[in-house]
């Protein structure tokens, strides 16, 4: 833009003092650098940048020239003698002047407007050496965020055994800002995970995805939590120990197979006891308790005798 090609020039000697050399140090009222002013705020806030000097009541901002600029190069805003110059490109239609206190308002706020900024007011009708008088340089940070997603866990067993079961748990969110590191415990111990990130690049969402590999040798709760520029969110995930494992049965010790066996004989021997015992003892019940007129009556089927004696008298 031609408003760019106007302002690189006089933008370089309105660097805050002690960082960069100016052209003019008699005119810049500062002795050294001081610590940028921090301001957060989130992706499709608004946010206020404060400046360094406020216009008193009796005057006015035709009296000032104003210039917003990121990162000492990129001009974001700017007046002279209360005009609007053409904004910076990346930031049309984003941005406004508050024309006492001069803080610059961007809305909505982009990862991309992450940085330093600098506020640098001159006074018009104060001149030294035929120049504007500078009566505030001073720098702002902005910080801005971009929230991850929710922790998603993971878990995926390769080994199990009587005594642990082997396992790798994964712990991954996305889209967030700036880069972050994740962090986790479980049963109050805390966890070393093995993290990548991905991101187009410095200015751009991340993705990050972390890894431990465990041996559970009993139920766990365990805790992944995502931390980014003072914000923190967690998911936690009941991790199970597999229990395939039969117990052996141990051998029976020699005693006890003694024992069995003479209890086994013991019974045999019983058995074949009782098989004698029992059928004769059922019938010498059987004969001693038969019926009298059963006797009687085998009597009265026999064939009569007759006696030799009757037989001698017939024939004489």
């Amino acid at each position: 833009m031609q408003a760019n090609t106007v302002l690189q020039e006089p933008l370089a000697r309105w660097l805050p003092c002690g960082c960069t050399p100016v052209s003019l140090p008699s005119v810049c009222p500062c002795t050294g650098c001081a610590l940028p002013k921090e301001v957060k705020s989130k992706v499709g806030e608004k946010v206020g940048l404060p400046c360094c000097h406020e216009i008193p009541s009796s005057e006015s901002l035709s009296n000032y020239r104003v210039y917003w600029q990121r990162n000492t190069r990129e001009v974001v805003l700017a007046y002279s003698e209360g005009k609007k110059i053409p904004d910076y490109d990346q930031y049309v239609n984003r941005t406004e002047l508050d024309s006492k206190n001069l803080t610059l308002w961007i809305y909505p706020v982009e990862i991309l407007d992450n940085g330093t900024y600098q506020c640098v007011v001159q006074n018009l009708r104060i001149s030294q050496d035929f120049s504007p008088r500078v009566v505030c340089d001073a720098p702002v940070s902005l910080s801005v965020t971009a929230d991850f997603s929710e922790p998603n866990i993971t878990s995926n067993v390769i080994n199990t055994t009587c005594e642990s079961t082997e396992m790798v748990v994964t712990c991954s969110s996305y889209g967030g800002f700036p880069k972050p590191k994740i962090s986790g415990f479980f049963n109050n111990g805390s966890l070393v995970w093995n993290t990548t990130w991905v991101s187009e690049s410095s200015l751009s969402p991340y993705n990050v995805t972390g890894k431990l590999h465990l041996n559970v040798t009993k139920d766990i709760n365990l805790t992944c939590s995502v931390e980014y520029n003072g914000f923190v969110k967690s998911t936690s995930l009941l991790l199970t120990k597999t229990n395939d494992c039969i117990a052996p049965t141990m051998p029976p010790s020699y005693n006890v197979i003694t024992a069995t066996s003479i209890i086994f004989i013991i019974f045999l021997l019983a058995i074949t006891l009782a098989a004698r015992y029992f059928p004769r003892h059922a019938c010498f019940h059987c004969s001693k308790n038969q019926d009298p007129m059963d006797e009687d009556e085998k009597e009265s089927m026999k064939p009569p005798t007759i006696s030799k004696m009757t037989s001698e008298t017939s024939s004489v």
